[in-house]
């Protein structure tokens, strides 16, 4: 056998040999890739989560300090939240339920609804409350 012809059948198996390899690197990502996938799509998931539990905690909050207020009642904090949850929390914070309630001392809103489903089997709850006094006028001496 002469020089060219071994020279040849050595640069074959090289390359036999680099597609052998090439072969394992690409089912190694065929397997990493999804998994990679599925952890960016859970963090995007927890940051829609943090997201829509803040708009709710909002929406509380400023319902309560409509409603605390001297002469207000429980549907002015009602249609306070409502405002606040169709401007900032619409898409992200699915069937958004309020709850206020006002006694002649306390006043409590509760807000709770669900996250906007990236994944489909996870589906966050979230809840929220927001409790204060109420204002009353208190005549002086």
């Amino acid at each position: 056998m002469n020089d060219a012809g071994r020279r040849q059948r050595v640069a074959v198996s090289r390359a036999v040999g680099r597609r052998r390899f090439d072969e394992r690197g690409s089912a190694e990502l065929v397997v990493a890739t999804p998994l990679l996938l599925l952890l960016i799509l859970v963090v995007i998931q927890f940051a829609l989560f943090e997201h829509a539990s803040q708009v709710a905690q909002t929406a509380a909050a400023e319902a309560l300090a409509s409603t605390r207020t001297d002469g207000a009642t429980s549907s002015s904090g009602q249609a306070e939240a409502q405002v606040i949850l169709h401007a900032v929390g619409r898409g992200v914070l699915l069937n958004p339920a309020v709850s206020v309630t006002r006694t002649a001392t306390v006043a409590t809103v509760t807000v709770t609804g669900t996250t906007e489903g990236l994944l489909p089997f996870l589906h966050l709850p979230v809840h929220a409350t927001s409790s204060g006094p109420v204002e009353r006028f208190v005549g002086g001496p």
